[in-house]
């Protein structure tokens, strides 16, 4: 299967606008970023929404079903959440939408923080071969990669996006 090419900043372009009009209307909106590709999305997306206030970042490591298979990764970052999620609308941000596994762990962790009024979920792409029933409310893009293959999303110093796909 050849290697897709993404442009990454374009896609980014795609899911802010769709992000933008879907929290047009949202009451106490919010935003969640899942380390680390979807913390840097979510830190973009925050700034440009003016809801800079309002952002946090979540790390699932210690709330994922296969914690116990994979053990810990080497940089375990810090959950950051300075808002009060009870009653708030939360965009939780991910980079790469695949099993719905990270999805799952990401709404057990939030809701040690309060009960929200609604969780949407923005994902840069959606690999598809889901295991949990989860869906994004806003995707810029849908592919298909082959076994061992899987997409890796980089952040520039001058905070610039790039997909590359890795062997795994």
């Amino acid at each position: 299967m050849p290697n897709p090419q993404f442009d990454a900043e374009a896609l980014y372009r795609r899911l802010a606008e769709q992000v933008k009009a879907g929290l047009a209307n949202a009451q106490n909106p919010a935003i969640v970023g899942i380390y680390s590709g979807g913390a840097w999305l979510a830190e973009r997306l925050a700034n440009e929404l003016q809801l800079s206030q309002r952002l946090g970042y979540i790390d699932v490591s210690f709330y994922r079903d296969d914690y116990a298979e994979k053990g810990l990764p080497a940089e375990v970052k810090p959950t950051h959440i300075p808002f009060e999620v009870e009653g708030a609308t939360i965009l939780l941000v991910d980079d790469v939408l695949y099993t719905g596994r990270t999805t799952r762990a990401a709404i057990n962790e939030l809701f040690d923080y309060g009960r929200p009024a609604r969780i949407m979920l923005a994902a840069l792409i959606d690999r598809g071969e889901r295991e949990l029933p989860v869906a994004a409310d806003f995707v810029a893009d849908t592919t298909n990669l082959a076994k061992g293959q899987r997409l890796e999303l980089q952040r520039a110093d001058d905070g610039g996006f790039s997909l590359t796909v890795e062997h795994a």
